[in-house]
This record gives C-alpha cells, structure tokens and sequence, in this order.
C-alpha cells in the first residue's frame, strides 16, 4: 500500500512538472507572439485586444470552479464574508490590472527594439527584484538574494550593455517593466489571500483590456482589418498565454513544491531565447549567450531553498 501511495504521488509530481513546463513553454513564445504583433498594429491596440480575449477565456474557468464548489457540496461562506471578499476581489483586481497594464505596455514598447530572448531574460529579473523590493517593507532579504541580485547585475551587463558602453533602448524598457511586474507581484501577495485567484486574474485582465483599448483610441488608429491580419499573434497571446497557460499553472502547482514550480516556470526565458532563434531567427553573440547563462543562474540561485542551521549535538550524559 505505501509503495502504491509512493508511486501515486511519484507520477502527479511528474504529471504536474510536465504541466507547469507547458505553461512555461506558452509564455516563452509569447514573446515571438508579441513581437510579430507589431508588424500589424501598436502596442495599445494589441494589449488591449489580448488582455481582453485573456479575460474572456478566463469566464468558462470561473464557471467551471462554481459548479465544482456546488457539486462537491462546498461549505459557503456568511452573506457578510462573501460581499467582503468580492469587495477585496474587485479592489484588487483594479489594482492589479492597473499594474499588469502598464508593465506590459513597457514590455510591448520594449520588445520593438530589442530581441525576443534579450526581453525573456530581462522580464525574468522580477524573481530577484521582488525579494529587495521586500525590503521596503521590512522584509528580510537572504544572502543567497544579494549573491544571485550580483550575478544577474553581471549577466544583464553582459546581455545589455554594448561596446559604446550604452544601454539600449529596448532593453531599458524590459527593465522598467520588471521593475514593475514585481509591483504586480507584490500587490497579488497582498490580495490574493482575501481574494479568489481566478476571478482577481480576470478582473486585472479585463481592467488592463479597457485602460489599453482607451489608450488606442487616443494616441494610435486601430482598425479591424489590422486585428484580423495579426489575428494569429493576438489570440496566441490572450487564449494560450493569458487563459491557458494560467489554468495549466493552477493545476500544476497543486501536487509540487513551490520552489520546484517557480524553478520550472522561470525556464519561461530559456524558451524565449529558443523560439526567437527558431520562429524569428534571431542570433545572439556569444557574449550575450553568456549573460543569458549568468541571469539564469541569478534566477535558480535565488528559488533555492537556504541550508537551515543544524541544532549542535547534545553532549553526552557520563
């Protein structure tokens, strides 16, 4: 029975790796989607059209989990607890859409100028900016953190920084919108506990949809034959990449680890490098490979788990 129970849980674990690497492997050619994108219409125009299709696929999910909670006869929470938690839900939602919307509008912008595996690694640095951004609230940082905020400030010198000594623009750019994608982490870390995660995603993606379609109207001219031409790149991007991807990563995490999940997830950069090579044919210099293999290591290095401090030996009793 115990080597039954052991295979079971051996064979959901590796179930569950093979999921998140899938959700990985979506968000890494996501960044070939958003860069072919450009070719057929601005950046508003596409974040728009993708964070809505994203919120849309969302909707069947949330009703799926509803009917679940019914059929299994889940305990349902005070008239006074739900009204609260959709409050928190909705807040947050905004919140958080607000924050997604413009960490992806700099990544949009960004990805123009630079290439899809240079953005892929720089978008992954959140997994070291969030840590020091604890700080500010009064969270301690390990030193495994600073040692992998180290060797990433080396790779991303290597990556970025060319031989006039100057940054790029595009790759400044992905950086901003790190920086604020750890925002975003930040602020979902705050909400999610009171809040459904399903339904705080959807709300941030329809909020994020509406501020960006707004944003076309004003400073760009979409057109619906310059969303049917880069239809293929939009709905990659909204159904694989915001709905697909986001329902195998919920499913995934469920038998694993969470430093095992984020260590697969983070292979999301890895994949951007390939897919550009592939898709786009894109070449990297061996020096910008090598800051690529030293972001990498910066992102493992920090999802490791600290040795904790074995208690001293207890002295005999003579």
């Amino acid at each position: 029975m115990e080597q039954n129970s052991q295979s079971n849980k051996g064979g959901q674990s590796y179930r569950s790796s093979l999921l998140l690497f899938l959700a990985a492997s979506i968000w890494g050619v996501a960044f070939v989607a958003q860069s072919v994108g450009m070719d057929y219409m601005g950046p508003f125009t596409f974040n728009g059209a993708r964070s809505l299709i994203g919120g849309m696929v969302l909707l069947p999910l949330i009703a799926f989990r509803e009917r679940s909670r019914k059929r299994d006869a889940v305990e349902e929470e005070t008239p006074e607890k739900k009204k609260a938690r959709r409050k928190v839900t909705l807040i947050g939602g905004c919140c958080c859409g607000l924050a997604i919307c413009t960490a992806s509008m700099f990544q949009q912008y960004g990805i123009q100028y630079t290439t899809v595996g240079k953005a892929g690694f720089i978008t992954t640095l959140y997994i070291i900016i969030v840590p020091i951004m604890g700080l500010f609230f009064g969270k301690k940082v390990r030193r495994i953190v600073w040692a992998g905020a180290a060797l990433a400030a080396a790779g991303m010198y290597l990556l970025c920084v060319n031989e006039t000594l100057s940054l790029n623009k595009g790759d400044l750019l992905v950086f901003i919108c790190a920086v604020i994608f750890s925002i975003h982490i930040l602020v979902i870390d705050y909400f999610s506990p009171k809040a459904d995660g399903v339904k705080l995603s959807c709300i941030q993606f329809f909020v994020a949809g509406i501020i960006c379609t707004i944003g076309a109207f004003l400073v760009e001219t979409p057109t619906w034959s310059a969303l049917v031409s880069g239809a293929v790149p939009v709905l990659y991007a909204g159904v694989m990449s915001c709905g697909v991807a986001y329902t195998l990563q919920i499913i995934g995490q469920r038998n694993l680890d969470p430093t095992v999940a984020s260590l697969i997830l983070s292979l999301e950069s890895v994949v951007s490098v390939l897919a550009g090579w592939v898709i786009l044919n894109q070449i990297m210099s061996s020096k910008e490979i090598f800051g690529c293999v030293l972001v990498f290591a910066a992102v493992i290095l920090v999802q490791l788990p600290e040795k904790k401090r074995q208690p001293e030996a207890e002295s005999e009793v003579g």
